[in-house]
């Protein structure tokens, strides 16, 4: 099912050649994430997890992130693939936003790799780049999905989308 797949041109990666179950790859490209002014995240160690039909997640080593910025929830998620999931809420200053990102503290053994990385929602936050590119949030308020100009779609998280 490719959902009138957009042919990727040179150097970019269609979301429709991803794999299910998703897969987990190291990035060194530059990530940074701003919230009000703050660089809350500045890593070139970051994972993707990569799943057919969506832009990559990507996730940060927690010593690359201010965590005195974050403060855990009593939210929970559960990913068939990844396992329970825990949530921050993200405070600097006089802004704050609730479950802004999440984190695996026991992960499944694939994804072992991410223990205690956190992922944030790109559309909660003031910015946030890859190479210095500023990302786009997937559609919709469920995935964390970051497109830059190296993935092409379709998107699923956008209306009309919630069945593929």
């Amino acid at each position: 099912m490719n959902h009138d797949r957009i042919e990727p041109g040179p150097g970019q990666e269609s979301v429709w050649d991803y794999p299910r179950p998703p897969r987990l790859e190291a990035s060194t490209k530059h990530v940074q994430i701003i919230f009000n002014k703050v660089t809350i995240a500045d890593t070139h160690h970051a994972m993707r997890v990569l799943e057919t039909s969506h832009p990559p997640c990507y996730y940060i080593p927690p010593d690359d992130i201010q965590m005195q910025y974050l403060h855990q929830t009593s939210r929970g998620s559960w990913c068939e693939w990844k396992g329970q999931a825990g949530y921050y809420t993200l405070a600097v200053g006089d802004k704050q936003v609730a479950n802004a990102g999440w984190f695996y503290p026991h992960p499944t053994q694939v994804f072992e790799a991410i223990k205690d990385y956190v992922a944030f929602y790109p559309s909660l936050m003031d910015a946030c780049y890859v190479a210095g590119e500023l990302v786009q949030a997937q559609p919709g308020d469920f995935y964390g999905g970051w497109i830059t100009k190296d993935i092409v779609g379709p998107f699923k998280g956008g209306a009309g989308t919630w069945g593929w």
